[in-house]
């Protein structure tokens, strides 16, 4: 991009006014494009909040094309599920122009503004052609209709989707998911099981505390309604990371979702290799899915299930679990995957690495 040292500086200078931005760039856009606005959730602030991180990070990046381009394209196919079409670029480019304009004033120079034009523009042609190709061998979206719904707490559900269509995903892929009831709203999960042949998907989902999407799915769904999920994305959690070694799972809460998917993919289609699989809970309560944990390990020898409860996994959500999984013997040249809360994962990964494990056999991710 042309000088992008200018559009950084320029970026910072308006990234001083704070939530005012994204504010601003939003009534803007939905002023010269009301038809867009039904594309967007009713609460804009974790929208508000993405803007801002993919402005960022455009901006800090405009010199690596190879991080860049990936991203772009990613984004483009990501908007798909919202019915974007390509002259929507123009009212967005257009918003944009005029909330730098706004917030940047007498700073506001022409060749700035040709600078930020020339870079909005190869987004945008980025974009539209990742998404144009995308769509001759995706669908915007699937329809996931519930055959299941099993309440195992008081804030815990583990749902199980028939898809309209085959979905190719690797275990440990994340879908992004929009519920009937809050059209607009998507949330990434993970599926806890490998691709099936009868087409269903499950997925494990804990109500948060003021969340909006995650009690919907809790408490509001029932058996017949459809949900709509986005295309499979993500390869930090993929078998492929770990280079066919031995594994160690270490899953805390939901977080065991993307993981239990690993153990089936294994099972589906080796090579099979030694797998420690450790599921952290407060209580035996929290071990909602350890029935089908022991029947996994039943079936194939190379599995060891090992649940940690109580004082064993301390407070799962905020501490690490690095103590007992290598207390445990596992380890020597395998590769971990960690999955839970931001607390624990951060924790765990933390000690793991001051233990000695080199940081390129740590995969990890917070669940959500």
């Amino acid at each position: 991009m042309s000088d992008s040292q200018a559009l950084r500086d320029s970026f910072a200078l308006v990234g001083k006014s704070g939530d005012e931005v994204p504010r601003y760039f939003y009534s803007y856009l939905f002023l010269i494009a009301p038809e867009v606005r039904p594309m967007f959730p009713v609460a804009m602030g974790d929208q508000r909040d993405r803007l801002v991180a993919a402005l960022g990070r455009i901006v800090a990046e405009a010199d690596a094309p190879d991080r860049l381009i990936p991203f772009l394209q990613q984004l483009g196919r990501d908007h798909r599920r919202f019915q974007v079409v390509a002259q929507h670029y123009e009212a967005v480019g257009q918003a944009l122009l005029a909330t730098l304009a706004y917030f940047l004033g007498d700073a506001w120079t022409p060749e700035l503004q040709r600078g930020w034009t020339e870079a909005y523009s190869l987004v945008a042609r980025t974009m539209i052609q990742a998404a144009e190709a995308d769509g001759t061998v995706n669908p915007p979206w699937w329809n996931a209709q519930v055959v299941r719904h099993e309440q195992r707490g008081f804030d815990l559900a583990v749902l199980t989707l028939r898809l309209d269509q085959p979905m190719a995903y690797q275990a440990g892929q994340s879908v992004m998911v929009e519920a009937p009831m809050l059209p607009s709203t998507w949330r990434p999960y993970t599926p806890a099981n490998a691709q099936r042949a009868d087409g269903t998907i499950e997925f494990h989902v804990r109500a948060i505390d003021g969340g909006l999407l995650s009690p919907a799915l809790v408490y509001g769904l029932r058996q017949g309604d459809v949900l709509r999920l986005g295309a499979p994305v993500g390869n930090r959690l993929t078998l492929r990371a770990s280079q066919g070694r031995d594994l160690v799972l270490v899953a805390g809460g939901t977080g065991l979702a993307p993981l239990r998917a690993l153990v089936e993919e294994i099972a589906q289609h080796g090579p099979y290799r030694r797998v420690d699989l450790f599921v952290a809970a407060r209580d035996n309560h929290g071990l909602y899915d350890l029935p089908v944990l022991r029947q996994l390990a039943q079936v194939h020898p190379w599995l060891r299930v090992t649940p940690l409860v109580g004082a064993d996994a301390g407070t799962f959500d905020n501490r690490s679990l690095a103590g007992p999984v290598l207390r445990s013997g596992a380890g020597g040249g395998r590769s971990f995957y960690i999955c839970g809360s931001s607390a624990m994962v951060s924790a765990t990964v933390r000690d793991l690495a001051g233990a000695g494990i080199p940081h390129d056999l740590l995969h990890y991710e917070d669940a959500r």
